[in-house]
């Protein structure tokens, strides 16, 4: 790794720790990026390159995460909603739904007794969310194409 590539690095750094510690701010890429000191476009290509995810995704997840150890807490869905810095409770439940796999309601309902037992260091770790999205098939107009046959 060359000088050049060592310091965007740290500027990245600089910018995923200012997720991890405002992610209940409302945050946007050109925010973000500043903080990197690079264009929105560079910062975004440049951070999903060394992170995997889009810095909004990575946003979006790092609250999730939070509004799941509140959820585990015994806060309301709105409350955690609200708390983590979404704005709207529909895209919140939403994107909660995608990242964990059930509902934030359904979520809160399960007891995690598991959980309660472990060191939070430990219970942070067992218990981040990771994207479990399906890869979607493509689609085709023609079925012949695609591989598929009518029925």
């Amino acid at each position: 790794m060359n000088p050049q590539e060592l310091a965007n690095l740290a500027h990245l750094r600089r910018a995923r720790d200012l997720i991890d510690r405002e992610y209940a701010r409302p945050l946007d890429v050109p925010t973000m990026a500043q903080h990197a000191l690079m264009s929105p476009a560079h910062f975004s290509r440049q951070f999903r390159a060394a992170y995997g995810e889009t810095p909004y995704s990575y946003l979006m997840t790092r609250r999730i995460e939070r509004a799941m150890a509140l959820l585990r807490g015994g806060k309301s869905v709105t409350d955690a909603c609200m708390a983590v810095g979404c704005t709207s409770l529909g895209s919140f439940s939403s994107r909660f739904s995608e990242i964990v796999g059930e509902t934030p309601s359904a979520y809160r309902s399960r007891e995690h007794h598991a959980v309660a037992a472990m060191p939070p260091c430990l219970a942070r770790l067992h218990t981040r969310p990771t994207r479990n999205t399906p890869s979607k098939k493509p689609r085709s107009r023609n079925r012949e194409a695609a591989g598929e046959t009518a029925a």
